[in-house]
């Protein structure tokens, strides 16, 4: 039975949440960012249509990739030394969270709609959500957003419009995290993607030791700005 949470009140523990569906934990509550930031220390996620109530998830296994970890094909690593695209980050937020949306219409994953997207800016403009872009001849072709507390990334979605573009995103993502010695990116569930550049399932319970390790106390941060090309 999953627990009905409101904005005042803890999470239940992660232990709690259902098998079927796998992680469902709780319903209700808001998006301030403060809910955020307590789900997201505790490995809780919101997940919701926007004509649902929002619920909360912890999924079991949980779907990580250690920055170290990050696979790339050899198709790939010739992509990434070309000179045709460029990387940005936290220019364009707001922008990647919509081109997040639109790439799944007709898809499950309505989620990002304007309620998510509005709580998701807020964080950003505290210094807590970030994203990753892709450009190539002044467009916007790909990249990545989530939240980053202590030395973890939470990411949230990705999107393409021309082919590997979300993959130059995570990889140079990844790169950056090894410098800043990020210990983990959360993937949250499993998908073929993500497999296939490296990422892996482990229990709930060592994603929560990862947690209690890597996320110290949480404070406003700067945008993010990365190294020059790390890509060998």
């Amino acid at each position: 039975m999953i627990s009905s949470t409101e904005s005042h009140s803890s999470f239940p523990p992660v232990e709690n949440a259902l098998r079927e569906p796998n992680g469902l934990l709780a319903v209700g509550g808001d998006l301030s960012p403060q809910r955020l930031l307590e789900a997201y220390s505790k490995g809780i996620f919101p997940w919701f249509n926007a004509d649902e109530p929002i619920l909360w998830w912890s999924p079991n296994p949980r779907m990580v990739l250690f920055p170290e970890e990050i696979k790339i094909s050899r198709s790939l690593r010739k992509t990434l030394k070309k000179d045709h695209y460029q990387i940005r980050t936290d220019g364009s937020f707001t922008q990647v969270m919509h081109a997040c949306a639109s790439s799944r219409k007709g898809q499950t994953g309505t989620w990002i709609h304007p309620e998510m997207i509005a709580a998701y800016t807020a964080l950003h403009d505290m210094g807590l959500a970030h994203c990753v872009e892709t450009w190539m001849d002044g467009e916007l072709v790909g990249g990545l957003y989530g939240v980053a507390l202590g030395q973890v990334f939470f990411g949230e979605s990705m999107f393409s419009r021309v082919s590997d573009a979300s993959k130059i995103a995570l990889v140079h993502l990844a790169k950056q995290l090894q410098r800043w010695e990020f210990g983990l990116i959360d993937c949250q569930v499993k998908t073929g993607h993500l497999t296939s550049l490296g990422a892996r399932e482990i229990p709930r319970s060592e994603f929560s030791q990862q947690l209690d390790r890597l996320i110290a106390d949480t404070k406003p941060g700067n945008k993010w700005s990365f190294d020059p090309v790390l890509i060998e």
